[in-house]
């Protein structure tokens, strides 16, 4: 019989840490969203409130921070390596995802817009929000 000590404990979050991270995450999009929409690299022709707002607030609001959430999640299970090789294929699947969200009216990028820029962009979202997951649970 194991003692309770030598037993694995469960999964716990640090939910302080998540949430300051889904905003952190929210408010990062939010205002590159803003900054790019506003200089005409990239629009959203179907988004909610358009009369109100320039960017797609759903996204700002509810899929960053899920895609933050998920990002943690896996990170907190992968080594060091593994965390790079995973962050350059989500970056590299997201530049697609756009395509085909260009090709379903929800997206347009200007003819200027390289999406090579997609994949670095989100493979440094991706690290900056890893980074300030990790920055807000070391302060306890």
């Amino acid at each position: 019989m194991s003692s309770l000590s030598s037993q694995r404990k469960p999964f716990q979050p640090n939910n302080k840490a998540y949430v300051c991270t889904f905003i952190f995450a929210s408010l990062i999009g939010t205002y590159l969203d803003l900054a790019f929409v506003g200089r005409g690299y990239y629009s959203f022709p179907a988004r909610p409130f358009p009369a109100v707002f320039s960017i797609n607030i759903l996204f700002t609001i509810i899929l960053l921070p899920m895609f933050s959430f998920f990002i943690i999640y896996l990170f907190r299970r992968l080594r060091k390596g593994l965390q790079l090789l995973v962050s350059i294929s989500i970056s590299v699947l997201i530049a697609i995802g756009e395509h085909f969200a260009e090709l379903l009216g929800l997206f347009i990028h200007a003819n200027t817009w390289n999406h090579s820029y997609s994949i670095i962009g989100y493979f440094l979202f991706i690290w900056v929000i890893w980074l300030f997951y990790r920055w807000v649970c070391d302060q306890g």
